[in-house]
């Protein structure tokens, strides 16, 4: 039950991710058509900064109550979870109210400081979002406590609807008076996005109270834990989870100035020059890497409760079985995102940019680089969640650290070198990830004892990715000369992604009854058997 129960809502989380990116991919494309890399550069230059303020309060807390809810349910405590996530709540709303003061008011000191002024609008139009998202996180984990992805899933998909309109119809309406505005215009988006989820959030919560009402009131009874106790027990588990989360945004805020300094200073571009490599940087390649992670960390979340209860009650083999498929799955998912982007990596950047070609194609550059560090990623979020499932919530801060150390050094080392440049921060962020990964992986080895079985997780999937990628790039040389670029990368894109299916069933780096516990999983394998035999 408890494989199923990760399975599926992996899948929900996946899929809904997916519906996501999507939407995504309609914002930021035509916003960098709209506003090009200059106007992409205000946009995305706040982001870190965001990011940061989102890991402090969405990071660790929403995992802590996940955590705590399954571990309470596992044990029929089902009174003391609800309490857990009254009591989060609370935590959350103060958590973000600072947040917003914080970057609200202190948007222009900060990015005059960062010299790229000119984001402090996006910045304060994207504040109000840090009030909103932390209380809609308390929802989300204590479903996912209950092992329910669904209200998650549609809360993401809601509130990206609300984003991409809002936000691309800001943006336009602002163009004309300036880049900055625009950018802010479409900022804002988000904090629109924000209410639109947590509305989602509190219809379902509200319509779906009775389904957990009488697993509360017939709970097990015991000593009521007290408030001080319930935040004790958030903060101890929450705060490592946090500082790991924050360490990557915290590095790309730092990405900000080292990028900007070292390019004027040190390798000779101008400040407009400097501003328009950071833009395909971070708003162009950048944005793409984002799609890959939305899958994995699908798995990620529904690996944690599951994790967690299967360690409460002591189920050691449970317990490194899922362990053992969710890296698997990891790895299943991130092995052909990473190839695919890497070998169509500039016809990708071209057909998504048509209006800014020259900058697409610098992009296309870091995409390479960027794409190569999903591989580690995935397993980096993977077994991240893992670890917090088993209680060893700092072992991966500690990983990242080493990693983010790395990355510092090289990022202001290679930016310098003109040659190199803006990629020498795309360079640091792969490093990054492949040692926080071999670190982590390391780590669940010794505490959980899972033995990871190299044909299964790595090579089958790594034959499929290649077969794949041979295909893809293939397909694209022979078309494009026939049916222009956007035609054959479009044609090249569907044809690898059907041969990476079939080599995976091929292989049988997908187990029968894994693709049974997806979602109508009895008629997708209905459907593969008429295929596969």
């Amino acid at each position: 039950m408890a494989k199923k129960t990760f399975i599926q809502g992996a899948a929900i989380l996946g899929m809904a991710g997916i519906i996501v990116k999507i939407l995504g991919a309609f914002f930021r494309i035509p916003l960098g058509n709209l506003i090009g890399d200059n106007g992409m550069a205000y946009y995305q230059a706040v982001y870190p900064v965001y990011n940061i303020f989102l890991a402090i309060s969405t990071a660790g807390i929403p995992v802590a109550i996940s955590k705590m809810v399954s571990e309470r349910n596992a044990l029929g405590r089902y009174h003391d979870g609800y309490r857990v996530f009254k009591v989060s709540f609370l935590l959350m709303f103060f958590i973000g109210t600072i947040s917003f003061m914080i970057c609200f008011f202190g948007a222009e000191a900060y990015f005059t400081a960062c010299m790229i002024p000119e984001a402090k609008y996006a910045m304060m139009a994207l504040a109000p979002a840090l009030l909103i998202v932390p209380m809609m996180a308390s929802f989300r984990g204590y479903f996912q406590g209950n092992q329910n992805m669904k209200p998650t899933a549609a809360s993401q998909v809601v509130e990206q609807c609300f984003r991409v309109v809002t936000g691309l119809t800001l943006a336009f309406v602002f163009l004309k008076y300036g880049l900055e505005f625009a950018a802010a215009g479409a900022a804002f988006g988000a904090t629109v996005g924000s209410l639109g989820g947590i509305i989602i959030v509190l219809l379902i919560f509200f319509t779906s109270k009775k389904k957990y009402r009488q697993n509360i009131e017939d709970s097990k009874k015991g000593n009521e834990e007290s408030v001080g106790y319930i935040l004790g027990r958030i903060v101890v588990f929450a705060v490592p989870i946090t500082l790991g989360a924050a360490i990557m945004p915290i590095m790309n805020a730092i990405d900000v100035p080292i990028v900007m300094t070292r390019l004027q200073e040190t390798a000779g571009f101008s400040y407009s020059e400097a501003k328009s490599l950071y833009g395909q940087l971070s708003g162009f390649s950048g944005s793409l890497i984002n799609f890959p992670q939305v899958l994995t960390q699908a798995i990620a979340m529904s690996l944690v409760p599951v994790v967690a209860e299967m360690h409460k009650l002591k189920k050691n083999h449970e317990l490194r079985d899922n362990i053992h498929t969710g890296l698997r799955m990891a790895i299943v998912v991130g092995l052909p995102c990473a190839v695919g982007l890497m070998v169509l990596a500039e016809p990708i950047m071209v057909m998504l940019y048509p209006m800014q070609k020259a900058s697409a194609a610098g992009a296309a550059q870091c995409l390479t680089i960027l794409a190569f560090g999903v591989i580690f990623l995935s397993s980096v979020q993977t077994l991240t969640g893992v670890l917090q499932g088993i209680g060893r919530q700092m072992v991966p801060v500690i990983n990242m650290c080493f990693g983010a150390a790395a990355k510092i050094a090289l990022t202001y080392w290679l930016t310098g070198i003109p040659d190199i440049n803006v990629k020498g921060a795309a360079i640091g962020t792969v490093a990054a990830y492949i040692i926080a990964s071999t670190l982590n992986l390391v780590a669940v080895k010794k505490y959980t004892g899972t033995n990871f079985d190299f044909t299964m997780v790595y090579l089958k999937p790594a034959i499929s990715a290649i077969v794949m990628g041979i295909v893809a790039w293939t397909t694209h040389k022979l078309l494009f000369t026939l049916l222009g670029g956007t035609m054959a990368t479009l044609i090249a894109i569907a044809l690898a992604a059907f041969v990476y299916g079939y080599m995976l069933l091929k292989t049988r780096a997908v187990t029968r009854s894994e693709m049974e516990n997806m979602p109508k999983g009895k008629k997708i394998v209905k459907i593969v058997d008429r295929f596969i035999k």
